[in-house]
């Protein structure tokens, strides 16, 4: 009776890490497809005749749909990885470290959250307010401001959750250092970044999903030479 007592913090202990390994890769191929999907929405440059045929025909209606259905659970998923790792992966033990992720976290998912909507605010009024189809003028203006929410404030905000999960990783020695470099200098590239490049916010979810793959695989490394022991 008394082992299966004793079993029950070690169990938990291993599905922590493995819970944020889990949730990092959802959450990184739930990002990357919305960002594929929803930058097929009609450009600043694209015709009325265009943004007609996107905005009532089925194939733009699949597409924005599935795009920005996708972000909110991308963000959940983002929120189980950050709570994971910081209960159970890093030793966050500084409140200025740990305030600066939960910070920086929630602030990428707030600005996520905000470009989003931003970006699909008028295919939902046409969708499901029966509102006329919007302009060329009107596109480009909502696409501006979803494009500023995103690249300009939630990509600054995943680049300081980076920075500070790759300083706790190097510092505390729970992260390789080719990761924590590689994170640090991707950080560096998003905070600087002042176009609107598509490839570079597809640098976070590749860095998140080295990350889960890493936290995935450490507890089973960890775990094979203890075997002949017991």
């Amino acid at each position: 009776m008394a082992q299966a007592v004793d079993e029950t913090p070690i169990g938990r202990a291993a599905e922590a890490p493995r819970a944020a390994g889990i949730a990092g890769i959802i959450f990184a191929v739930l990002f990357a497809l919305s960002l594929i999907l929803l930058r097929r929405h009609p450009g600043t440059h694209s015709s009325a005749d265009e943004i007609e045929r996107w905005y009532l025909g089925r194939e733009g209606k699949r597409v924005t749909l599935v795009g920005l259905y996708l972000v909110p659970f991308a963000g959940i998923a983002f929120l189980w990885f950050t709570a994971a790792i910081r209960h159970s992966v890093l030793p966050l033990r500084d409140r200025f470290f740990d305030t600066a992720l939960l910070g920086s976290a929630l602030l990428f998912l707030a600005m996520l959250f905000a470009a989003g909507a931003a970006g699909g605010a008028l295919f939902a009024s046409v969708e499901f307010q029966h509102a006329p189809v919007p302009t060329p003028d009107a596109v480009g203006v909502a696409r501006a401001i979803a494009y500023t929410f995103f690249y300009v404030y939630a990509l600054r905000a995943a680049a300081v959750f980076m920075v500070v999960t790759s300083t706790v990783g190097l510092r505390t020695g729970v992260l390789p250092k080719w990761l924590a470099i590689s994170g640090i200098v991707i950080a560096i590239v998003m905070l600087l970044s002042v176009s609107f490049v598509a490839l570079i916010p597809l640098l976070f979810p590749a860095w998140v999903i080295a990350l889960s793959v890493l936290i995935l695989r450490g507890p089973r490394d960890r775990a094979a030479p203890a075997q002949p022991g017991l």
